[in-house]
């Protein structure tokens, strides 16, 4: 359960990242690339990444979307890059998880708890998510598997 001055921190949080973006826009050079849309709403997260030897060098997304799927991808792209393959597909595993209201280790996840109240509405996680599964996808197409 989240408490009350939490949940508007992490409101606030969301807000900050969905208004003032981090790293949106095209990365030129990079080796994988994804895009997901949602078909329910139109929501449309693109994932562009250099990766190396198995580590995210740099990560930028495109897209347009809710203010949850912006802000996740924005959050997102602060978290892996500099990540191993394998340490941002675990971060994404986790915020799923967390999503799915199962037990995660919360010290993991830092900043990306600020999605812990969209559990609560069914529709937004897969809001959440999308970003996490253009990055999933752009992975798979990098050549550099997860160690």
């Amino acid at each position: 359960m989240i408490d009350p001055r939490s949940e508007a921190l992490y409101q606030e949080t969301i807000l900050d990242h969905y208004r003032r973006p981090r790293n949106k826009g095209e990365l030129p050079g990079a080796n994988a690339r994804a895009t997901v849309t949602n078909p329910t709403c139109g929501d449309e997260i693109g994932v562009e990444a250099i990766v190396e030897g198995g580590m995210i060098r740099d990560v930028r997304f495109t897209g347009q979307g809710c203010s949850i799927a912006q802000a996740s991808a924005s959050m997102m792209t602060d978290v892996v890059r500099g990540a191993t393959v394998g340490a941002a597909r675990r971060t994404g595993e986790a915020l799923r998880r967390l999503l799915a209201g199962e037990p995660v280790t919360r010290d993991a996840l830092g900043e990306l708890l600020a999605f812990e109240a969209v559990a609560r509405y069914p529709a937004r996680v897969g809001c959440a998510l999308m970003p996490w599964r253009a990055l999933d996808r752009a992975l798979q197409t990098s050549g550099n598997p997860a160690p």
